[in-house]
């Protein structure tokens, strides 16, 4: 079985390729790095480490790669292919789409057989994004006629990469999900792959993965930004302030009980999973890395305002995750445009109206606690200096 993937960094290589060889793929790898590409073919085999205490080593083989410019082989990666993924990153998903659709329409005049297209970004319907760039540039009769599936993905493993003599090497925790939507795909006949979880409906997996593991991430670091912390795991040796993301884990955790009807006692094991994955003592994460782009962390539709809200419909408690707001409203790191606009806006027009336009919460029972959260925060914090 052969599978191509598009983006060989750390996800590419860390968490998709890992999990395809070990299906039984060879991969072909695709990437602008052209030093990266060279290494990839004159090994044909790559190794990732696992941070965990033995800082324990897998090797995956039978490999190859491409690079973008390699128009013509690319095309004929694609008709050869069993099946198709990507992890380029959300904003890249247009530059890729114009040679993928040129490789879909040459399987179609071959009449090759159905093949599935997923999209593994971080982001809600990446395949389906994907998708509409590829719609944008082929004729509706055309689209009709690809035999190509687009199911959607969640995927989750902290992956970082570090340059040692050997080249790049992809550094990965030891937890990862891979959920992909089964109802979505067109070739039923590829074996699943391993590791990977299979179900009919993907949002409450992509929802639990933005509402508790990357809220709680966020709101560890804002927290840890008033305190005084460098990176999670320092701040996570702070008894309150792991108290602090257990409670704000809790209370997110209620949507999905109240929504979904997500199991409890799951859900609590989910939680406890999440906050040992934080406290890994083997990964320095930087507060400024994890709480970085904070305007679009405030979105209305994002980590920390979405369940707020909704929980709040509900008359089940926020006051942690309000608090997670307030804290992020104080985040400065004078490296992050985002950050320093936020804080230009907060001392140019004050905190209540941030909230507001950043937030677009209408509820003015919220925004009142939220506010209440950054007078209290911004005085705990202006004690410690």
């Amino acid at each position: 079985m052969k599978a191509l993937h598009f983006g060989a960094g750390n996800i590419g290589r860390g968490l998709i390729g890992n999990l395809l060889n070990k299906t039984g793929y060879r991969i072909c790898f695709v990437d602008a790095n052209q030093g990266l590409i060279d290494r990839i073919n004159n090994q044909q085999q790559y190794v990732i480490e696992l941070l965990d205490e033995n800082h324990s080593q897998e090797t995956v083989s039978s490999v190859k790669g491409l690079h973008t410019s390699a128009h013509d082989d690319i095309i004929d990666a694609i008709v050869e292919a069993d099946l198709i993924t990507t992890s380029v990153g959300v904003n890249n998903l247009k530059r890729i789409a114009p040679i993928l659709s040129q490789g879909l329409l040459r399987r179609k005049e071959l009449t090759k057989l159905p093949i599935d297209v997923m999209a593994n970004e971080n982001t809600i319907n990446a395949s389906s994004k994907l998708k509409e760039e590829i719609r944008k540039i082929v004729s509706e009769k055309e689209m009709n006629e690809l035999s190509a599936g687009f199911p959607n993905s969640a995927i989750d493993r902290l992956s970082l990469s570090e340059e040692r003599v050997e080249g790049d090497v992809a550094l990965v925790e030891p937890y990862y999900e891979w959920v992909i939507n089964r109802s979505e795909m067109v070739n039923p006949d590829l074996p699943d792959i391993e590791g990977a979880t299979y179900v009919q409906t993907l949002k409450p997996y992509i929802e639990r993965k933005l509402f508790i593991v990357n809220m709680g991430h966020a709101a560890t670091a804002y927290m840890a930004n008033v305190k005084g912390y460098q990176t999670i795991q320092q701040a996570l040796q702070d008894p309150s302030l792991e108290e602090f993301l257990r409670a704000s884990l809790h209370e997110s955790a209620r949507y999905f009980v109240h929504t979904y009807s997500m199991d409890e006692q799951e859900l609590e094991s989910f939680i406890e999973k999440t906050i040992a994955r934080f406290k890994n003592k083997n990964i320095s994460d930087d507060i400024f890395r994890v709480g970085r782009a904070p305007i679009r962390k405030l979105g209305s539709e994002e980590r920390l305002v979405k369940p707020t809200v909704a929980l709040s419909n509900m008359d089940l408690p926020i006051k942690n995750l309000t608090s997670a707001i307030a804290a992020a409203f104080l985040f400065h790191n004078p490296k992050d445009e985002e950050s320093v606009a936020l804080q230009e806006y907060v001392d140019e027009k004050g905190i209540e109206l941030a909230i507001t336009h950043f937030t677009e919460i209408k509820d003015s029972k919220i925004r009142t606690k939220i506010k209440d959260q950054y007078i209290h925060l911004k005085k705990e914090r202006s004690l410690k200096i």
